[in-house]
């Protein structure tokens, strides 16, 4: 296929094409369908402003739709000689309608197109995992229900199923599964709402930008933004170019968010299910196994997921740090951020995905998380009961309570006795289900 910028007889080195092309083939081949999309909007922008007749953009918009059928029935493949995703879209045009299929390009840059794939790549995935975000908050706030006094269903022991807070990594005060599972609900939550202030701070169209520096044609970029439904024109067409990184970082920022909410969870996974810890039995099918020690039932999914908040976190870095101090305009560099974009992506998707799993395939053992509760756990509490019940001053109090060793305490009383908003006695579910059901009504 001929390149787009190809004007001489001259041929690219093979090494410099296979260098410069890499792998950015493969990653076009995710950016196709959206390329196609701001294709179609492109070309009835020029049919308004009269470079295309109506004939001609009828043309342009039925090969377009042949061939996102082609890629959707797998029929279309990208090669380092294509380049992109932009010279196969250019290529396919002009094979199939002719000489009509060349005058698409007008008035826009290869620079400006996969600005502009990329901007509605992201806009669509953040929808997506913003949803998916939310619907994995629903499931743990039913597992915060379903083992709290708090929620319709009693837990699997007939009451409350309590369990130690950590502190420093040692038991501090007395919490339970209700509370343990809705925290996890809300970070959630608060990070679906994070992806809708992204998606909200990116939803300007940079399409009409060209190489940076505008064009000499009328083009109607209100038209484009609202035949691709974003909210507004992106201005400066310099400042289009140079925002790329920039809205890529916010991007990133808001899939590493969602990671670390997932990350603390599997960290937290990996030592519960421990023989150590063992407050939980896990399905058989969601662990593997030694080659040379036959007891071993290992939670490996969660360690890859551990893992992957780094990656995530790295790849986030890398698209600043490719990004950062270019000459104002567009810059080669820019394809780099491609891999780490796309990459992070399918990993935060995969990581909501298995969670969603995980939490199916685990049940609490109430036995052994009482078990492993010590008295010390309630000195707070009775420091507290001290002050409130014979007024002694709390820094009195404290050194106090470390003394008294508690007998067998009432658990579910306990819990019951935190009475803060938020606190094991009550954990406010109702309204994080005010807040799930206002997020897939979509009002964030």
């Amino acid at each position: 296929m001929a390149k787009l910028w190809k004007k001489t007889e001259s041929t690219l080195h093979p090494a410099v094409e296979k260098y410069t092309a890499g792998t950015d083939s493969v990653f076009d081949l995710q950016l196709l369908p959206f390329d196609i999309q701001a294709s179609k909007a492109h070309a009835k922008g020029l049919e308004k402003i009269g470079i295309l007749s109506a004939g001609e953009a009828k043309e342009i918009l039925g090969g377009l739709a042949l061939l996102l059928q082609d890629f959707q029935a797998g029929k279309i493949t990208i090669t380092p000689e294509d380049e992109d995703c932009h010279t196969v879209i250019e290529n396919y045009l002009i094979e199939k309608i002719g000489d009509t299929g060349k005058k698409l390009h007008t008035g826009r840059s290869r620079n400006d197109q996969v600005l502009t794939a990329v901007r509605l790549y992201m806009k669509h995935n953040l929808a997506k995992l913003g949803d998916s975000s939310v619907r994995l908050a629903d499931v743990f706030l039913k597992m915060a229900k379903k083992y709290s006094a708090d929620g319709v269903n009693i837990g699997t022991c007939g009451r409350e199923v309590p369990m130690p807070g950590y502190s420093h990594t040692q038991q501090a005060m007395l919490s339970s599964l209700g509370h343990y599972f809705s925290a996890f609900a809300e970070s959630l939550l608060d990070d679906a709402d994070y992806i809708a202030a992204t998606a909200k701070h990116m939803d300007k169209n940079p399409l009409g930008s060209a190489a940076g520096f505008g064009v000499s044609i009328p083009l109607d970029r209100e038209l484009t933004a609202k035949e691709l439904g974003f909210a507004s024109v992106q201005m400066n067409s310099l400042y289009c170019q140079n925002s790329r990184g920039k809205f890529e970082s916010a991007y990133m920022e808001s899939l590493a968010q969602v990671m670390l909410t997932l990350g603390k969870f599997a960290n937290d996974m990996i030592l519960f299910t421990s023989q150590e810890f063992d407050f939980f039995a896990v399905d058989g099918s969601l662990t593997t196994g030694s080659s040379i020690m036959p007891q071993k039932h290992n939670l490996d999914v969660m360690e890859i997921l551990r893992g992957n908040v780094s990656v995530v976190i790295a790849n986030q870095l890398m698209v600043k740090d490719i990004s950062k101090n270019l000459l104002s305009g567009y810059n080669r560099d820019g394809q780099l951020m491609k891999k780490p974009l796309f990459e992070s992506t399918k990993i935060v998707a995969d990581s909501l995905d298995i969670v969603g799993l995980l939490l199916e395939g685990i049940i609490p053992k109430p036995g052994n998380i009482k078990a492993k509760i010590t008295p010390g756990i309630f000195t707070a509490d009775i420091a507290n009961k001290l002050v409130t019940e014979k007024g002694v001053p709390f820094r009195d109090a404290y050194k106090q309570a470390a003394k008294i060793i508690s007998g067998e305490p009432d658990l579910a009383a306990n819990i019951a006795s935190k009475v803060s908003l938020g606190a094991p006695g009550n954990l406010g579910l109702a309204e994080l289900k005010k807040r799930i059901q206002k997020s897939k009504n979509g009002n964030l």
